[in-house]
């Protein structure tokens, strides 16, 4: 699904990825390293959240570069660490992905396989727990229809109990729609309860 050929990139004056060249593919990866190894510049990268150095970035064999950013980043959808939810009801959120395109969004299906029932729908985002907050940022993620979904640490804002409650969701989603998960984590026991293939990133190279 991704390929990194040569990849170089920065961030600041500092260079964080190092001549990386990798694949990763429709399955679910994991992105494991210590805090500075690169991880999540490397995720930035595949959505164009930021551009390499140098070396090129493909999605299904195609120069990243050479894509609408704004399609990309439909089929190519990025969660966040921390939730950061549109003012506005859970409906909104669901539906604003869809609208800009002019298509509607089936609120109640995205809320439940993010593992929030309908009656979620008209209350206001900003009174939703962290946990709620992060399963609807996967709702919002899953009504754009994408191919993969790039996770950024999306438990690390969690406690114990409800980080299980988002894995456990995030296992069937990838079981139930066959959607890529590429997962950044320094936890090596979340990357095997996650995922499938492991790429380990030290000082801004792969290491393993």
């Amino acid at each position: 699904m991704f390929e990194l050929d040569g990849v170089t990139a920065h961030r600041g004056d500092r260079v964080v990825l190092r001549d990386v060249s990798v694949e990763i593919g429709d399955g679910a990866t994991a992105i494991l390293g210590p805090s500075g190894a690169g991880k999540s510049t490397l995720l930035r990268l595949l959505n164009r959240l930021a551009d390499p150095a140098a070396g090129i970035v493909r999605f299904g064999g195609r120069d990243v570069r050479d894509l609408d950013v704004l399609e990309l980043r439909r089929d190519v959808v990025m969660v966040p660490q921390v939730p950061v939810p549109l003012p506005g009801t859970v409906a909104f959120n669901v539906e604003y992905g869809p609208s800009l395109r002019g298509q509607p969004a089936d609120v109640e299906r995205c809320l439940t396989l993010a593992g929030l029932d309908a009656s979620y729908a008209p209350r206001d985002s900003a009174r939703l727990s962290v946990g709620e907050q992060q399963r609807l940022m996967l709702a919002r993620a899953l009504a754009l229809e994408p191919e993969a979904l790039l996770l950024d640490e999306p438990t690390a804002a969690l406690d114990e109990a409800t980080r299980t409650g988002v894995e456990i969701t995030l296992v069937e989603l990838h079981a139930t729609l066959g959607v890529a998960l590429v997962l950044v984590t320094h936890d090596r026991g979340q990357a095997a309860r996650l995922t499938t293939r492991t790429i380990e990133l030290r000082d801004g190279k792969v290491t393993g």
